[in-house]
């Protein structure tokens, strides 16, 4: 959820941008919790339709809440030259490394919906090294401007 990213480190060693969904988060555990309430509360009316309503609506709270509810964090380290980026979720914990000398720049990934608009990504730019190519930050794309805000930002700064 790249909109909600926002620099928490900005100094001319190190550039830290953190991305915590607290928003999409709280409002998955609310909707979560709605629907099994409401499945217990219709177990005493009608057993199987309670059930069926707690079990598939918390699922799917649920399912929505491992796919959506992501914390990443990118680090960008002069003295260690080094890139991080720190993904955590539900499952587990990835950090994936890159040399800060490879990178060249940040770029707006842009894809198409299904609808005609724009969605953009955040990409960081290697150019020398094992690791050149395209690297996104983040897997998804959103049409807000976050994404621009963040390679703005990681231009700015390199």
């Amino acid at each position: 959820m790249v909109w909600s990213m926002k620099v928490t480190r900005n100094t001319p060693d190190q550039l830290i941008i953190d991305d915590i969904p607290w928003l999409i988060g709280i409002f998955l555990i609310v909707f979560t919790l709605i629907f099994v309430t409401i499945g217990l509360f219709l177990l005493s009316e009608v057993l199987l339709f309670g059930l069926a309503f707690g079990l598939i609506g918390g699922g799917v709270g649920f399912g929505a809440f491992t796919a959506f509810v992501r914390r990443v964090q990118l680090i960008l380290n002069r003295p260690l030259d080094s890139i991080t980026i720190r993904t955590r979720s539900l499952f587990g914990y990835c950090e994936v490394r890159h040399d800060l000398s490879s990178l060249s720049r940040a770029v707006l990934e842009t894809t198409t919906s299904s609808k005609g608009a724009t969605l953009y990504r955040p990409t960081l730019m290697l150019d020398k090294g094992m690791s050149a190519g395209a690297h996104p930050i983040v897997t998804s794309y959103t049409n807000t401007g976050g994404p621009r805000r963040m390679v703005d930002a990681i231009n700015r700064w390199l």
